[in-house]
């Protein structure tokens, strides 16, 4: 995602070009329209100037990045760990919230390493993009990526450490038999990260929306039938 300070300085105009009529730009007045790709400072107009970098930030799209691993086992099933924490999106891959400083795949490594006891090694396999917008229950849209962690043997399943704070339970099944367990979104995402890993093409699954399942206060994981 494009920075509001990505853009390379220009050069202040020297004092003579400063008294052309009409706007003109120092090195930190890229205008918002800019055709480069890169956002620059709104413009107020009541005030007749560029809003400072923080003022125009605060103007713009909140949203929490995160990032997790799809493993399946060697007959392409997906591996799937059950939250403790929540009862209406109890099946998940392994992931979490990027912290301050993170990028993604270095999330993805992180998180994948507290949950699972796994380091999965490079270099990174995009699988998926996700996003989703904001609800009542959290205020920013979502924004994630999903990477592909490869086949797991027998034993490398059987030898997952789980966090007992987070999960209690890891399953190997197909996805028609993951399908009863999981909400219509969470199916739909994972059958996209499954599709992606068969066809060699990325997926860009934009439904992840807050809210779209009735979200609920966290409870007790669901029971397997």
């Amino acid at each position: 995602m494009n920075r509001p300070d990505a853009h390379p300085a220009l050069p202040t105009p020297p004092p003579e070009e400063q008294k052309m009529s009409g706007p003109h730009m120092s090195g930190q007045e890229i205008p918002a329209e800019s055709t480069d790709g890169h956002p620059g400072r709104r413009r107020d107009a009541s005030a007749g100037s560029w809003l400072p970098p923080e003022q125009y930030a605060e103007t713009l799209m909140k949203a929490t990045g995160f990032a997790c691993v799809h493993f399946t086992d060697e007959h392409d099933r997906p591996v799937q760990l059950r939250a403790t924490y929540s009862r209406t999106h109890p099946w998940q891959m392994p992931g979490g919230t990027m912290e301050l400083g993170e990028r993604p795949w270095q999330t993805a490594v992180r998180e994948c390493h507290e949950e699972t006891g796994i380091v999965v090694d490079g270099p990174p396999r995009l699988l998926a993009a996700v996003y989703g917008l904001p609800g009542q229950e959290w205020p920013y849209s979502t924004m994630g990526l999903v990477f592909d962690g490869g086949r797991l043997t027998d034993a490398q399943i059987q030898a997952i450490v789980l966090d007992p704070a987070e999960h209690d339970d890891v399953r190997v099944l197909s996805l028609e038999e993951w399908e009863p367990l999981m909400p219509a979104q969470d199916f739909a995402r994972l059958e996209a990260v499954m599709r992606a890993r068969r066809t060699g093409v990325a997926a860009y699954f934009d439904s992840w929306d807050w809210g779209e399942q009735g979200e609920q206060a966290p409870g007790p994981p669901a029971e397997l039938p």
